[in-house]
């Protein structure tokens, strides 16, 4: 009896509210949306902003990584710190919030006269790049048609992949006069445009139902701890680790560092990210039309199979014999195929479920800890990526990245339900019966 099934889990959650009109709804998401492009943008400036300021402000080294890494840790505080407000004051609240955090990030890097300053300007930086990992998917999941939410999500993930590669070609633009601060002060405009536009975005209705639900209770629900929720947080948490420790950011942080000890020439370290890049960007644009037709499962399995292939590839290319020509070769073709892997696969799919697998009460504060695991891994790996190759050597390394990969498939075939063409509240069913 359908009583006795769900004994023991938590009670069924509201059905889909209707979304916004089509045209509202593309103006939200289009608005929205540049949260990831700052995403984007604000992790990938610094690659070519520090190869000057570093000199003009007169860092040691140990300042230049302190600069990348308050980043990394801000957005850890902010992936989790977004979830409860997002919660009590709406999505809407928070996402103008964020587009002013970025505004004020930007404007202090912008016109920092020290280190101090500068450090400062990241952190609050990372806070805004956190709580839009955390929020932005969370809001176009719960304003998308079940038929359409991968692709809107996706557009998330394109933006993403499109900040960074604008921070490449600003870099560029702005290498030869050695202006730093323009780079920076590039992304405000987006900022600024997001800060104006979702002033006039809806909120979402799952979260004006949800407070409608709330207030009928005497006390809330529970959070993290239905069987739902659980199932939930073991996927979410999974796949935020295994997007790090799969290597992505090893590659996209020091591509032109493995290409030189590969062999190849990387007197262009600019050049070099932009064509990397551009393959990114390509590739999770093709994704768009497979998320919502081929499935989550089945590009995720695809995915993490070829980045495990090509990361075996570039482990070999990495031996220790001579560089060649073959190796060189080798090494170039499996660094593009995995980054392509990604990009058409985890990359925007994690993103998707996060947003997508967790009950109505406790969607941001599980989005949140997805994304805080998500960014903790990157900053472990991003800091522990080049001692450890030189203390191991590079190929030892992307094997067991490869490792990661291959149990990682193994664990989506065994647990991760498909999602596509279903509302969020059939899939929250479908958890909590797992």
């Amino acid at each position: 009896m359908a009583p006795q099934l769900h004994l023991d889990v938590a009670p069924p959650a509201a059905p889909d509210v209707a979304p916004p009109p089509v045209p509202r709804m593309a103006l939200a998401t289009g608005v929205v949306a540049l949260g990831g492009l700052l995403f984007g943008f604000d992790t990938g400036v610094i690659s070519g902003a520090l190869l000057f300021l570093k000199d003009q402000l007169a860092l040691n080294a140990f300042q230049e990584g302190a600069v990348i890494s308050a980043l990394l840790l801000g957005a850890a505080v902010g992936a989790l710190a977004g979830a409860r407000p997002a919660d009590r004051f709406g999505r809407r609240k928070v996402l103008i919030g964020v587009a002013a955090t970025f505004t004020v990030g930007l404007l202090l890097a912008t016109l920092a006269p020290d280190f101090w300053t500068l450090l400062a300007a990241r952190a609050v930086l990372g806070l805004a790049v956190g709580s839009a990992s955390t929020v932005v998917p969370l809001y176009l999941a719960e304003i998308a048609p079940p038929r359409l939410r991968g692709r809107m999500i996706t557009v998330n993930q394109i933006l993403l992949t499109v900040g960074i590669l604008v921070s490449y070609l600003v870099n560029l633009a702005f290498a030869d006069a050695a202006d730093w601060r323009a780079m920076f002060a590039v992304g405000l405009v987006p900022s600024v445009a997001m800060l104006i536009g979702t002033l006039f975005i809806p909120e979402t209705p799952a979260w004006l139902d949800g407070r409608t639900r709330t207030a009928r209770t005497e006390r809330p629900r529970a959070l993290l701890t239905t069987p739902g929720a659980r199932a939930a947080l073991v996927i979410g948490v999974t796949l935020a680790a295994v997007q790090q420790f799969g290597g992505i950011n090893s590659i996209i942080y020091y591509a032109p560092s493995i290409m030189a000890r590969a062999g190849l020439p990387a007197t262009d370290s600019i050049g070099y990210s932009v064509a990397i890049g551009t393959v990114n960007v390509v590739l999770t644009i093709a994704a768009i039309p497979l998320i919502d037709r081929v499935g989550r499962r089945p590009l995720l399995l695809w995915s993490l199979g070829g980045m495990a292939v090509s990361l075996v590839a570039l482990g070999v290319a990495l031996g220790p014999q001579q560089p060649g020509p073959v190796a060189d070769a080798v090494a170039l073709v499996a660094m593009t195929s995995y980054v392509g892997a990604f990009a058409i696969g985890l990359g925007p799919v994690f993103w998707i479920l996060a947003a997508e697998i967790f009950p109505p009460e406790s969607r941001a504060r599980g989005t949140g800890l997805c994304a805080l695991v998500n960014w903790a891994a990157n900053f472990v790996v991003g800091q522990a990526f080049l001692p450890t190759a030189d203390a191991i050597g590079e190929r030892w390394v992307f094997w067991f990245f490869a490792a990661v990969s291959l149990g990682a498939v193994l664990f989506v075939a065994r647990k991760v339900p498909e999602t596509k063409n279903r509302s969020l509240a059939d899939i929250q069913h479908a958890l909590a019966a797992r």
